[in-house]
């Protein structure tokens, strides 16, 4: 009898260490898979970076220098160039220290708050990216209209429509239009290109805000 209480009380004892043990080891997984997710959003930004810078070298060359200055737009592209690459490296940056942040959190709690600084970071950073691509093709309309090639037919057109305000209305709905379809195409990419591991973020938050609870 006395042997039974003995085993009871050491039951009891190693029953207290058993949920402490177990959480220890979840949080640890969590911590693991978020900071490979992090990890994978800081090379995947460097990539994109890499893509769109090569794709610029490669289709700049004098013939194009010289379509863009005929629409007058190269100061315009140049002052957006710059802007668009000083944003993105200010964004790879921030990638880097929201990894080397999560990779040293010694806390579910500070686990917590970096995951949903990852998730604005990557928000901020597709919408930068969707409002560069709209900005980007609304100056490239306006020039093409007012400078283009066909710019005298279709002021001309314009002129001879008894309503020259629908004209210039349909001419603005296709311009938005065209930006709106071009915006959703890139936003769907993101979707499908950061989708999967922010959903997995996601999955990772919530099994941290049940763990605190």
């Amino acid at each position: 009898m006395k042997e039974l209480d003995l085993l009871k009380k050491d039951w009891k004892a190693r029953e207290d260490s058993y949920p402490k043990l177990d959480k220890e080891a979840l949080y640890t997984l969590i911590w693991r898979r978020s900071s490979s997710i992090v990890k994978w959003l800081y090379y995947i930004s460097i990539a994109e970076f890499v893509f769109w810078t090569a794709l610029s070298f490669f289709t700049k060359n004098s013939e194009t220098d010289a379509l863009v200055k005929s629409i007058h737009l190269y100061s315009f592209i140049n002052i957006l160039t710059v802007i668009n690459y000083a944003v993105l490296i200010y964004f790879i940056y921030r990638f880097y220290k929201n990894y080397k942040k999560i990779s040293y959190n010694s806390s579910s709690k500070e686990l917590v708050e970096s995951i949903l600084k990852v998730k604005r970071t990557v928000t901020h950073y597709v919408w930068f990216n969707l409002s560069i691509l709209a900005t980007s093709l609304l100056g490239l309309f306006y020039g093409i209209i007012h400078y283009g090639p066909a710019t005298e037919s279709i002021f001309n057109a314009a002129a001879k429509e008894d309503n020259s305000l629908l004209f210039w209305a349909i001419i603005a709905a296709v311009c938005i239009l065209i930006i709106g379809l071009a915006v959703l195409l890139l936003w769907l990419f993101y979707k499908l290109l950061y989708g999967i591991l922010l959903k997995k973020l996601k999955m990772n938050h919530k099994e941290l805000r049940k763990l605190n609870s």
